[in-house]
């Protein structure tokens, strides 16, 4: 299996949304980062805008879906349910 990557941004709509990112990365980033599987994950803040650029990469295939399913049940899955993320996914099979 190859490499998987996700590039993109995570874009709130408004300071609340923000708030519930700031708070909630800082865990969401060590959980993260202590999965097997996990090469490399950053979410980092655009100066004070309200986008984050998001860079991820996993080992294989395997460790990627393995961390999506666990975000989607995180308490930061549910918090950011709502907030756009625009991403693209490089290294996964056609589904």
């Amino acid at each position: 299996m190859s490499e998987v990557t996700l590039t993109g941004e995570l874009v709130c709509a408004s300071s609340s949304e923000a708030e519930v990112v700031e708070r909630m990365l800082p865990q969401h980033v060590l959980l993260t980062r202590a999965e097997p599987g996990c090469l490399h994950f950053e979410v980092t803040r655009r100066g004070s805008s309200l986008v984050w650029d998001v860079t991820e990469r996993f080992d294989n295939e395997d460790a990627f879906r393995a961390h999506q399913e666990r975000v989607a049940e995180s308490a930061w899955g549910v918090e950011i349910a709502l907030i756009r993320r625009d991403y693209t996914v490089t290294g996964l099979t056609a589904e």
